[in-house]
């Protein structure tokens, strides 16, 4: 294998993992959800989250590229069930966000409450999963690992799977520093224009999930329709 058809395949790869996970996982959006779910948190705490986020996202953008599809095989998953069981959780974290009450008092409270261990139960669920890697990251993770492999070709598919490595770990960099000035991010728009733009992307989220679900629950009632009448046509022939 020549160097030219190797830099080639680990360049493909490498694009391939930053330009389909960046839009699926948005990290500007996932930056003023994160402010919210982290409020009370202090500076160095809200730090050490988004760190935490990033690393999780990379490590599980590589884990499931490797081996996601031989776990939903292992345990007679389908995408589909995976999208709408994904979907529904972040409808209902969706739905919980907007009905929070920001106020002094609760922020104080939240800040006392806000102990290290929270914090780390908190940088993955929810803040990793389903809120920064969900059923569609999940879903478009594993469609990327199954591109990577080529039968016809050992180094190729070693040299893919670097590519899409140093891919994941730039998307987790990008993730990371969104969250870590997330802030910054949004503090053109003052204090009630943070407020309505995270009630707003609360709705977003809501309204995504909903879509997520559906889009799983869709797809297994028409798998069932068509194994349905596959098996009324058989039956009768």
């Amino acid at each position: 294998m020549s160097f030219a058809i190797a830099f080639a395949a680990f360049s493909k790869s490498f694009l391939l993992v930053v330009a389909t996970m960046l839009p699926i996982l948005n990290p500007v959006s996932v930056s003023a959800i994160f402010l919210t779910l982290t409020e009370g948190a202090s500076n160095a705490t809200r730090r050490s989250i988004a760190t935490r986020i990033a690393v999780n996202v990379t490590l599980l953008l590589i884990f499931f590229m490797l081996v996601g599809s031989y776990l939903l095989e292992m345990f007679g998953l389908s995408i589909d069930v995976v999208r709408l069981g994904g979907g529904l959780l972040v409808s209902v974290i969706g739905w919980n966000m907007i009905n929070t009450n920001s106020t002094e008092g609760r922020t104080e409270k939240l800040a006392e409450a806000f102990t290290p261990e929270m914090a780390r139960r908190r940088a993955f669920y929810p803040l990793t999963f389903p809120l920064t890697y969900g059923p569609g990251s999940l879903a478009a993770t594993i469609t990327i690992g199954v591109s990577l492999l080529d039968r016809s070709s050992p180094g190729i598919t070693v040299v893919n799977v670097m590519g899409a490595a140093v891919g994941s770990l730039v998307v987790g960099i990008i993730l990371l520093l969104c969250n870590r000035y997330a802030d910054k991010l949004l503090k053109p728009l003052g204090e009630t224009g943070t407020i309505v733009f995270l009630r707003i992307s609360a709705f977003i989220l809501l309204c995504l999930g909903i879509q997520i679900a559906w889009s799983g629950l869709s797809n297994l009632i028409s798998d069932a329709i068509a194994h349905g009448v596959t098996q009324a046509y058989e039956q009768r022939h």
